[in-house]
């Protein structure tokens, strides 16, 4: 019964020995061996062997890109403005050695850096240069922040300014003046929305007025042009049938009324056959005292 009892407590002896022994560190992480209190080495992914009772491994360290976002902190600008800002840091281990024994908390670390680096910064700024340079303040808060960092055995790759907070007072300063500058374009805008529109209008007008001047002046040209034809047509007519000068003479009391109906027509052109044959006609009409005139001594 005895054996039995020290043969089980070598079992377990053995197996705690063994379980002690034996180390899985999983994929991008990394341990620190120390070794009677004093670093040994690194492990890294996959099965390791340690010594048990003797070598101890430390709280096993990520070596992924870690995202770290710092509450809002009270900045003081360059023209004596209060604002608040908040960062996002994004960072990695690259020695596990160096991030386990030259800083304690390497996180508390990079946050007290980034404040203290963002108000000598910001401290050279404007609240305006402040609030429209965004990506210079990145580079400027990753490049100090890398540098120092680096014998911590930890690289910064990005810095971003998650929000700029000014004072109320400058919000609704900055608020109003954006409102004025808004209805100021938009007063433009209309004011020369107008304008174009009443160029166009009077330049329509005008055209359509130039347009209906030409059309008239056509229509008249057109109308006298045809008229002048007619009348030429009908006197070739006349002259070419020789005609009567009686006849000649009422063709031409009948195309008066024709050739006055023209609103261009100021000056009449009247031949000399035109009188001959009006006169000729006079005296073959018998005027209404012809019967009671005497007759002709012979």
């Amino acid at each position: 019964m005895a054996t039995l009892i020290v043969l089980i407590v070598l079992a377990a002896v053995v197996l705690i020995t063994l379980s002690r022994a034996i180390r899985i560190v999983p994929q991008a992480r990394a341990g620190i061996v120390e070794r009677l209190g004093r670093f040994h080495r690194t492990l890294g992914p996959g099965l390791a062997l340690i010594v048990p009772y003797i070598d101890r491994v430390k709280p096993l360290i990520d070596l992924r890109e870690q995202v770290v976002s710092f509450p809002p902190r009270p900045v003081i600008t360059e023209d004596n403005l209060t604002v608040n800002i908040d960062t996002v840091i994004y960072f990695q281990v690259t020695d596990a050695r160096s991030a386990s024994y030259e800083i304690a908390d390497y996180i508390a670390g990079i946050e007290q850096l980034t404040v203290t680096t963002l108000r000598n910064v910001i401290g050279d700024l404007t609240l305006e240069e402040t609030l429209t340079s965004r990506d210079q303040i990145n580079t400027q808060l990753r490049v100090v922040l890398d540098e120092a960092t680096g014998k911590w055995g930890i690289r910064v790759n990005r810095v971003e300014l998650k929000a700029i907070d000014p004072p109320g007072t400058i919000q609704d300063a900055m608020e109003k003046q954006m409102r004025a500058e808004r209805d100021r374009r938009a007063a433009i805008l209309t004011a020369e929305g107008v304008k174009a529109s009443e160029i166009l209008t009077a330049e329509g007008e005008k055209q359509a007025a130039i347009l209906r001047a030409e059309g008239a002046r056509e229509s008249q040209i057109l109308t006298a042009e045809g008229q002048s034809k007619a009348i030429e047509t009908v006197f070739e007519a006349i002259h070419r049938g020789d005609a009567d000068p009686k006849l000649l003479a009422y063709q031409y009391l009948q195309m008066l009324p024709q050739i006055a109906q023209g609103e261009s027509n100021k000056v009449w052109i009247i031949p000399s056959e035109f009188t001959q044959a009006l006169g000729r006609l006079g005296s073959a009409i018998p005027g209404p005292d012809a019967s009671e005139r005497p007759p002709a001594s012979s």
